[in-house]
């Protein structure tokens, strides 16, 4: 009897998690783009799949497979500069949304990899930076 009880019991929280997770994945792609990150300071684990949302003057990247509730890396437009563009890798590849282009950012030590649709709304998000301010890199 408590066997069926312990087993009910470790079943009802599978089906807890399992229900959780898929909330937070279906409310991360509402509005959301597909994303892969990267961190190149050294201390990185690799690439990382995630969906970005913008807000205003930050673009938060939401890692999927994560229980924290806030966004897991922040970058303000305003100390962001994109220092190269570049093709990924074969051995790279697999870890981003296919048919990604990676940027190096400066400012944050990171590499984001995304496809070309969502390339081109970051581009232009970052081309509507407040009057004052001079990006001849995004284009």
């Amino acid at each position: 009897m408590l066997l069926v009880a312990v087993m009910a019991l470790v079943v009802l929280t599978a089906l807890a998690v399992g229900l959780l997770a898929w909330r937070r994945v279906r409310a991360l792609r509402v509005g959301g783009i597909d994303v892969a990150l990267r961190a190149t300071d050294g201390k990185g684990r690799g690439w990382q799949l995630g969906v970005a949302h913008y807000r205003g003057e930050e673009f938060a990247w939401y890692r999927i497979l994560s229980l924290r509730s806030g966004p897991n890396c922040v970058i303000n437009r305003r100390t962001v500069d994109i220092a190269q563009r570049r093709e990924p890798s074969v051995a790279e590849a697999y870890a981003m949304p296919s048919g990604s282009t990676v940027l190096d950012l400066s400012g944050p030590d990171l590499e984001l990899a995304m496809n070309s649709d969502a390339l081109t709304g970051f581009l232009s998000w970052l081309e509507s930076a407040p009057p004052g301010r001079s990006v001849p890199w995004a284009s």
